[in-house]
């Protein structure tokens, strides 16, 4: 976020206030809490990627987009945390200029990014609920890593201009001591927090509530369809397989090209199946190929349980993004007052400076609400944390 106070501090002008501004104790305890942040969230969001890159129930390719973020928050605990600690318990900038104006830029384009990713997530989510099966075949691991590429090279088109024209300042505050800040004028604090957050929200809540109403329409018209329909579809009973999948033998397979051929040429006839049930064959010269006979049910079986694992997964990604919308909209309000109107609307520095760490918290969140919602990444991470093979 836009590492700037609605206005100076102590002797400072920054938001750690003076460099005798906390205690001993106060600042041994920021320290060591702002230290677990970042140890959890990098910890988190490895879990996170490797959780993706090693499971098969995590492996689908709209998942790349989860990677990406989590190495997105990983870069902000890494480059932006600490050196935004330094500076809150040290009170100044103590660092070179040039790291100054590195480290400004980042931070505005991973937050960007961060934002971006959501609204690229929440876009995926609406075209796989609203198109599933056309856009279930067009979403291959390679387009989702163009979208990405794409995520990226928005985000910094987001933010990183505004930092050419005037980027980080390290100026002497009345103190002597200098100090590290973006560009204060209202123009760029509106149009950073209007294109970094603002915007981006807004297309998501439309997307989410799009995905709601697809969703409601759906349910209506199932409930229609259930007294038409005889017997509800009922799930499967535990330890039971979905209609149509039977012994391996009932499924699609390729004989042995040792097994003689039945023509010359292809034909088609029906072999005897252990169970009793024939099954549709087809003689060719190398061998004959068995082809099953699917029961209607299997196919929709499968396209419920597809539908199911979209909904819970859109659930996951709508808690995501909500939480990162409680986070951060303190934070880009505050900061957007105090451009609006700097005089009127002061803001209380402890208010403030809460609200900014709060945002930052949001990078460690996301590892813990997969774990909670979601069942494959639970199975994932203990997977990964016991060292055993899933199974």
């Amino acid at each position: 976020p836009p590492r700037a106070s609605p206005e100076p501090r102590g002797d400072s002008g920054t938001m750690g206030g003076t460099a005798s501004g906390y205690s001993a104790l106060a600042t041994a305890a920021i320290a060591a809490t702002i230290t677990f942040l970042v140890l959890f969230t990098i910890a988190g969001n490895a879990l996170v990627i490797l959780a993706v890159l090693s499971s098969r129930a995590l492996r689908a390719p709209q998942n790349l987009f989860l990677v990406s973020l989590a190495a997105a928050d990983i870069l902000v605990a890494t480059l932006i945390i600490p050196f935004s600690l330094a500076n809150e318990l040290l009170g100044y900038w103590y660092f070179e200029q040039t790291w100054c104006e590195i480290y400004l830029a980042l931070d505005v384009l991973f937050c960007t990014s961060s934002i971006v990713h959501l609204c690229a997530i929440s876009l995926d989510r609406y075209w796989a609920v609203s198109r599933a099966v056309p856009y279930g075949a067009q979403r291959t691991p390679r387009r989702v890593k163009c979208g990405i590429v794409a995520v990226w090279t928005i985000a910094a088109l987001i933010s990183l201009p505004p930092l050419v024209y005037k980027g980080g300042e390290r100026v002497a505050a009345p103190g002597g001591r200098p100090q590290c800040k973006l560009n204060e004028e209202a123009w760029y604090v509106l149009s950073s927090s209007v294109g970094s957050f603002f915007a981006p929200c807004l297309i998501m809540i439309l997307v989410y509530l799009r995905i709601y109403l697809i969703a409601k329409r759906r349910s209506h018209r199932q409930s229609a369809k259930a007294p038409l329909s005889g017997t509800p579809n009922a799930p499967p009973a535990p330890g039971a397989q979905p209609p149509g999948m039977g012994p391996p033998a009932d499924r699609t397979s390729l004989l042995s090209p040792e097994e003689p051929p039945a023509a010359p040429g292809p034909t088609a006839g029906s072999a005897p199946q252990p169970g009793g049930r024939p099954r549709d064959t087809l003689a060719t010269g190398t061998g004959r190929v068995v082809l099953a006979r699917r029961a209607p049910a299997l196919n929709a079986w499968r396209r419920k349980t597809q539908l199911n694992r979209e909904k819970r997964f859109t659930f996951v990604l709508a808690v995501v993004i909500g939480v990162f919308v409680l986070c951060w909209f303190p934070f880009f309000f505050l900061y957007s007052l105090g451009a609006l109107c700097p005089q009127h609307c002061k803001v209380p520095d402890g208010v403030f400076q809460f609200f900014f760490w709060i945002g930052y918290c949001n990078s460690s969140l996301n590892p813990v609400i997969y774990t909670v919602f979601n069942q494959d990444f639970r199975r994932a991470f203990r997977r990964l944390l016991c060292r055993r093979r899933a199974p």
